[in-house]
């Protein structure tokens, strides 16, 4: 892990509530001045804690706060335009959740009730999006991914976190099946949350190729209906050029057919999230991969629109 208990000043202290104004008031995770967050700097490390970690998000537009429940750097996929530094392949390991409620509570309790945003995220930009589990790797590994939703559930009740605030969280939804991370899912559902459901590719080869696993879209279909069926989900989708070329024509009309056949089977999806690469891979593919024209993201996004779904493009 990043931190320890006796490393980190802020694990020494008790959980923030906004009944305890003194303790709340009297600490501040800005006192390490870092400079202003950037849109290209999704560091694990920003706020020197453990599990919880500040990032600007160009989807978002706004400060998402960022649940690691992977600080091994341990995912069940190895998706090649992964950000991850040192990725392995594995589950998260076991969970320090007093650590966990401590850190989570700190930064919440410094973005909404002390200067944090004043000082470390830019004007117009300056609100708290979401609470966001994800992290380097996948988050519905840890086998305590149930009772880390219920701590961000008890944080956003004591420390009065808006509904405008969104709970996220970002899986590939592989492991949804199991039956920790249905109640994962429907405590998520309970708080006004969202599930942002991985789909970049929807051949067997894409998959292999985008994702290094050897999963079918049918199992992915199914796993995505088990999702859609517990909480709100939204798909999201990477899109990039490989070797200076973007996905093949065959590749984005399965991609499309794929959306078709879900509207057709009744599975409920709020919509798609279509995205690009902003930040360079850590994978070994890094030097072959490269961001798609704007005009290009967009006219697949009125191709997805077309079918009916909500589509939101960040290029």
């Amino acid at each position: 892990m990043a931190s320890t208990p006796s490393q980190s000043r802020f694990n020494k202290r008790q959980p923030l509530t906004v009944r305890n104004r003194e303790v709340r008031d009297s600490i501040s995770v800005s006192d390490q001045h870092s400079p202003l967050l950037t849109t290209s700097d999704h560091s694990r490390q920003r706020a020197g804690l453990t599990y919880v970690y500040p990032v600007l998000s160009r989807r978002a537009g706004g400060l998402s706060i960022g649940i690691n429940l992977n600080p091994n750097n341990a995912c069940n996929w190895r998706c090649i335009y992964c950000q991850v530094p040192d990725l392995v392949r594995g589950s998260a390991p076991a969970i320090d959740l007093p650590l966990l409620d401590r850190e989570l509570r700190e930064l919440v309790g410094d973005v909404l009730h002390n200067d944090y945003l004043q000082k470390h995220v830019p004007a117009g930009l300056q609100r708290l999006n979401d609470i966001a589990l994800s992290g380097n790797g996948e988050p519905t590994s840890a086998r305590e991914i149930e009772a880390v939703v219920e701590l961000i559930g008890r944080t956003r009740q004591d420390l009065l976190v808006p509904n405008t605030v969104k709970t996220v969280l970002i899986t590939n939804g592989s492991l949804v099946q199991r039956r920790n991370v249905k109640a994962g899912l429907r405590r998520l559902a309970e708080m006004n949350g969202e599930v942002w459901f991985k789909v970049d590719r929807t051949t067997d080869a894409g998959i292999r190729a985008v994702n290094s696993v050897a999963t079918s879209i049918a199992t992915i279909r199914r796993n995505l209906q088990t999702a859609a069926s517990l909480c709100p989900t939204w798909i999201q989708t990477c899109m990039f050029a490989l070797d200076g070329q973007p996905p093949s024509a065959s590749e984005i009309e399965a991609y499309l057919a794929f959306l078709s056949d879900i509207r057709g089977r009744g599975i409920s999806i709020q919509g798609v999230l279509l995205y690009g690469i902003a930040r360079p891979s850590l994978q070994p593919e890094a030097p072959r991969l490269s961001p798609l024209p704007a005009d290009w993201m967009h006219n697949l996004g009125e191709r997805i629109a077309a079918l009916g779904y909500a589509a939101k493009v960040t290029p």
